[in-house]
């Protein structure tokens, strides 16, 4: 039976590095999802402007976008990682999601009686 000889504390130190990485990767991925439906939605829609029916559905899913940059950006902070233009350059962010990181969409107001 063999016994691992490190002491307690860099085993933790290890699973938290470990448990970093785990996170910054399912984050990168929810990001590159997020900006491959923006992606998506714009190639099906190229025309010279979205149409007017259409803009909501796609200010949600740049608000959606601008969410997961934010929580891949807070992620590799929390990490040490404090330069986040490589994040912008490495996933090409456009300048309308780097504009959304961080806000949370109002919710909508029941109607009044």
């Amino acid at each position: 039976m063999s016994r691992d000889l490190r002491p307690p504390v860099d085993i933790l130190h290890y699973e938290i590095v470990q448990e970093q990485a785990s996170a910054l990767g399912r984050m990168g991925r929810t990001l590159e999802q997020a900006l491959a439906r923006l992606r998506e939605f714009d190639a099906a829609h190229a025309l010279p402007e979205v149409p007017a029916a259409m803009q909501p559905a796609r200010r949600k899913l740049v608000m959606e976008a601008g969410h997961a940059l934010w929580m891949l950006v807070v992620q590799r902070e929390a990490s040490g990682l404090r330069d986040s233009r490589h994040i912008m350059r490495t996933y090409n962010v456009p300048a309308e999601v780097q504009c959304c990181m961080g806000l949370v969409p109002a919710a909508s107001k029941p109607a009044r009686k």
